[in-house]
């Protein structure tokens, strides 16, 4: 799950970030409202999306008048803004943050991950703040920083000092800089978090160590735990698809290709994908039904994917340890009937009643055709999908 910067600044603030004063808005009236409201001769106008690259876009502008806050607001709000990470569709503007400008001396980078190899949290930090971090992971590696940290004793400041000092912050706001990487380091724990970034954390004219960004990806496992969290959930940056699955504890994900996938477990979803790719073919989607499924989830799964104009053929992969093939089987003809299927369906299944499962779907009297291999499977679902 992942949220907006104004809702990541105020998880921030919450643990002792020191962030700029924002104001979000849904209209432009309101933007020229809440830069009234901060005061002061400059403002930032930012779009927010969840996604990278805003300024590069074109979603993230300075104003220095209230003219100039309605005008930009204007411009950014309901905007297609295409970022390299929105994808050439680019996502709609539909929402802003109106922030008080910052005197920037030095712009850094900071985040914090868990690093599976370690098997540890790792902060992360450079001198090159305000870029896109894959640029310089690509190109100068050597400018990106880390600190494996110990979970018994947390990030400390001596680890966090000398991480500040080697990225390049001045001596005399040194101990500031620890309080903000102390302060991410604890968001990201207590959140249960994938990664917490800031991008630009900056130093101020006057010394003082703020982040002027802030991007969170959450572990969606742990949301149970984290209701306040759940609540900053916006749908409209969400695939509708993906939204709909979730309603049924589906583990889909929309793709770019035309074959449908209906897996039970997420290594044979992955393996399917790849199957289907050697043999010339291009997944439209990642979709695991998950151990326990019923007839009424992969109806639901079916719907889901036939609702994607570019599908031209279904696979479904089935291995029956957990969930026996008759049950899959059973759900499929379900599904079949209920949306009257209109492309080839190709159905591989082993495991547990794989025998059962395979006359149901024999004498169900409907076009699936059945394969034996995943080769089989993939080399019918690539010539159907043609």
């Amino acid at each position: 799950m992942k949220i907006h910067e104004y809702q990541g600044k105020e998880l921030l603030k919450k643990f002792g970030v020191t962030v700029p004063r924002g104001i979000p808005v849904f209209t432009v009236d309101e933007a020229v409202t809440a830069a009234e409201k901060l005061g002061g001769p400059v403002w930032v106008v930012k779009a927010q999306i969840h996604a990278g690259g805003r300024g590069k876009g074109g979603g993230v502008k300075l104003a220095r008048s209230l003219d100039e806050v309605r005008k930009i607001s204007g411009e950014i709000m309901g905007m297609q803004l295409v970022t390299h990470q929105t994808g050439p569709a680019g996502q709609k503007v539909k929402r802003l943050m109106i922030e008080e400008g910052a005197d920037i001396k030095q712009e850094l980078y900071v985040s914090v991950v868990t690093d599976r190899a370690s098997q540890r949290v790792c902060v992360m930090a450079s001198s090159e703040g305000g870029m896109d971090i894959e640029e310089v992971a690509h190109a100068t590696p050597e400018k990106i920083l880390k600190v494996f940290v110990d979970p018994a004793t947390g990030l400390t400041d001596a680890d966090a000092a000398k991480l500040a000092r080697d990225i390049g912050v001045p001596e005399g706001s040194i101990d500031k800089a620890v309080v903000q990487f102390k302060g991410l380091y604890t968001t990201y724990v207590e959140t249960d978090a994938d990664l917490a970034e800031i991008n630009p954390l900056i130093v101020t004219g006057s010394g003082d160590v703020i982040a002027l960004d802030a991007k969170f990806n959450f572990d969606s496992n742990s949301l149970f735990r984290h209701p306040e969290i759940v609540a900053y959930r916006d749908l409209d940056e969400e695939d509708p698809a993906e939204v709909e699955a979730s309603k049924f504890d589906l583990a889909y994900i929309q793709l770019d290709g035309n074959i449908g996938c209906l897996v039970n477990g997420a290594g044979l979803a992955m393996a399917t994908m790849d199957t289907i790719k050697l043999f010339g073919g291009e997944p439209a989607n990642f979709l695991d039904v998950g151990g326990g499924a019923t007839a009424e989830k992969v109806t639901e799964a079916f719907k889901i994917m036939l609702k994607n104009p570019e599908l031209k053929a279904i696979l479904v992969n089935i291995f029956g340890g957990i969930m026996r093939c008759d049950v899959i089987a059973e759900g499929v003809i379900a599904a079949c009937k209920a949306v009257s299927l209109s492309v080839p369906l190709v159905v591989r299944m082993k495991g547990t009643n794989e025998e059962l499962g395979k006359k149901m779907l024999a004498d169900s009297g409907l076009p699936i055709i059945s394969a034996d291999t995943m080769a089989e499977a993939a080399t019918a679902v690539v010539a159907a999908a043609k």
